[in-house]
Order: structure tokens, then sequence, then C-alpha cells
């Protein structure tokens, strides 16, 4: 059975994500409070598989999840995309005219804002999490309370589902990385099916030292699908930049990388990996 370490509880996104991921595989979940207890356990234990948050197509990039991983001795085997869709539930005896108050976290409150606007009537509280308003209404029994959480969440928590498909907007995506210890990275990965590569460096603080690595890389046919930039605490006005790659040929991403070498500083490869695919 597969350990994979994820931050928050059963019913989570991240719990969603890593079944979709991992379909057809019987999976033992680690269930950690904070994304540092998630590395620390890939520290610990090289059998452990983490998938982790990185970016959303709203609310952009999880900037300290960068920085972990670059910190780490770990490396990105796999992506999912995964289309955040929220539902409404409740106690299974309970229905629309039982319900007076809404439980979740803030940011999936904000994303059903249309909905809760036409259901004035549901007193709006927030919880630290979305899928830990479903348990906490049916561990406590709390009448007239509905969760808002992904709908695989009701089963888990023998919940009932009001209506699917209650968030705003239905191009909602968050990115998860599926993260290793190299040592078993290869029996997680497909190396015919690898069209994707992450790095992270850093560049001398002089005129047009980006432009130059860009150019390379176009050079080599290497498809930038994304870069993000984070300041290098101490060092006033540098940053790091982390760099995501597609490509069709892994000899040209091989000259590509060793062309950029002497550019940059603390040049480091984060993961090689297939695009990942979307679900719901």
């Amino acid at each position: 059975m597969r350990k994979v370490a994820i931050q928050g509880i059963k019913g989570s996104f991240h719990d969603i994500a890593a079944h979709r991921y991992f379909e057809g595989e019987d999976i033992e979940l680690i269930c950690c409070d904070t994304f540092e207890q998630v590395f620390q356990h890939l520290a610990d234990d090289e059998e452990v598989v983490a998938l982790v948050a990185i970016e959303n197509t709203i609310a952009g990039s999880l900037l300290h999840n960068y920085e972990l991983l670059r910190e780490s001795h770990s490396t990105i085997v796999g992506e999912h995309k995964l289309r955040i869709s929220h539902s409404i539930m409740c106690l299974p005896d309970e229905d629309w005219k039982d319900l007076t108050e809404a439980n979740s976290h803030p940011v999936a409150l904000m994303q059903c804002r249309d909905f809760l606007s036409r259901h004035p009537e549901l007193k709006v509280v927030e919880v630290a999490d979305t899928a830990g308003a479903a348990r906490d209404i049916s561990a406590k029994q709390q009448r007239g309370h509905a969760a808002i959480c992904h709908k695989d969440a009701a089963q888990i928590y023998g919940m009932k589902v009001l209506q699917e498909g209650i968030e705003t907007n239905k191009h909602n995506f968050t990115r998860f990385l599926v993260l290793s210890s190299p040592d078993i990275a290869d029996e997680l990965r497909d190396r015919s099916k690898v069209d994707k590569a992450s790095l992270v460096f850093s560049l001398q603080h002089e005129e047009g030292s980006l432009s130059a690595v860009l150019s390379v890389l176009s050079f080599y046919k290497l498809n930038l699908t994304k870069i993000q930039s984070l300041p290098i605490i101490g060092k006033e006005w540098q940053y790091l930049f982390y760099v995501d790659l597609s490509f069709t040929n892994t000899e040209k991403l091989a000259l590509g990388i060793q062309a950029i070498t002497p550019l940059t500083k603390e040049l480091k490869i984060l993961g090689y990996y297939n695009d990942g695919k979307q679900s719901i």
C-alpha cells in the first residue's frame, strides 16, 4: 500500500487529488496539519510520497510551498490538476427548510459567493477546513448546519448532498505536485512519457541576465510554461526564479540546461515528470 502525505484531512481537496492521481491503487493517507509536516514525513521515510498544492488558477502560486520544495531533498515525479468544485451538504435527515447556517473555509465561501447571495437565510460561518466542516457537523450532530466542500466528503462523513457545483467560477483549478525521495523516483514515473521539467536558479544582478537565459531556452525549443520569482531573503533586489519547461526532446532539454548553467547561480533541477491530467 502506497503511503501518501497530504495537508488536510480525508475529504479535503488534497485527498481528492491524491486518489485521482493514484486511481486504482490502495493508498494510506498521512494527514498533516501543515505543509512543513508533509515535507518532514518525506524526509523521515523514503517510502512516503507527498501531494502538495503549488498553484491555483484564481489565487495564484503557493509561494511558501516553492520554498519548502527547494529546501527539501525531494523531487517532483508527477502532477495533477483538480477542478475545484463545491457542494453543499447536511445531516441525512435534514433538508433545505432545516438549514440556518453554512460552514466552510473562507476561500471556499468566497468561491461560492453568488450561491450564498441567493440564500440570505443562511448565516455564513468561517471554519478552518472545508472537509473539516462536514466532519464536525456529522460528529457533533449540528442540526441546521450545512457544510460547503467537495462532494466526496459526504460519503466519508455520512452527509447528504443537497446541491453540487455551487461554485461561481467553473474554471477554477488547483495544480498539485507529486513528490518523492530521489531514490524511488524512477519507480513512480514513466521516463518514456516525461515531457516537463521544473528548475530553480538565481542570476547575476546585472542587466539582461534573465533575458539571456530565456533566449537560450528558446533556442533549444524548450517551452516556458511558468516562471515564478521569489525574493532572496537578506539579498535586496535579488531573486530566485522557478521555471517550468515543457519539451519533446530530452537531449535538447539536457543541452539547454547545460547551456544556461554558466549564466545562472545555484541552479537546481526540482524534477522531471509528465504533464498532469485534469479531473473533477
